[in-house]
C-alpha cells in the first residue's frame, strides 16, 4: 500500500511582525498586496509593522518573493524594481522603506 503525503507551508508571524507603529493607507494598500500576492496564509496585513523586517527575522520572505512582489507592484502601481538594483536591500527593507520607494516613483 501506498501512502502520498501533503506538505502545507504556511507562515507564522514572528513577534518582531506585530504591530508597533500604526501603518498609512498607502502602506496599509501595500501590505495587504504583499499578503495576497506571495498567499501568505495567517498574516493579517494590518499586523504588520512598517519597521519591521520583510526578510529575514520580520516577515521572513524571501529572495523568490521579492521577484513575486516586484511584479505584482508593477503590475498595480507600474513601477519596476529592477533585480540587479543596487538599492534592493534598502527599498524591501520594511513595508515603510517600501510604500515610501513606490509612492516616491508614482509621483515622479
Amino acid at each position: 500500500m501506498i501512502h502520498s503525503t501533503q506538505i502545507r507551508v504556511f507562515r507564522a508571524p514572528t513577534p518582531s511582525v506585530i504591530m508597533a507603529a500604526p501603518q498609512t493607507p498607502e502602506q496599509q494598500e501595500l501590505a495587504e498586496l504583499i499578503v495576497s500576492a506571495l498567499n501568505l496564509e495567517g498574516i493579517d496585513p494590518q499586523g504588520i509593522d512598517p519597521d519591521a523586517a520583510l526578510f529575514g527575522s520580520g516577515l521572513g520572505l524571501d529572495s523568490i518573493d521579492a521577484l513575486e512582489l516586484a511584479l505584482e507592484i508593477s503590475k498595480r502601481y507600474g513601477v519596476q524594481l529592477k533585480a540587479d538594483d543596487e538599492d534592493n536591500k534598502r527599498i524591501f527593507a520594511s513595508l515603510r522603506a517600501l510604500s515610501d520607494y513606490v509612492q516616491q516613483k508614482r509621483a515622479a
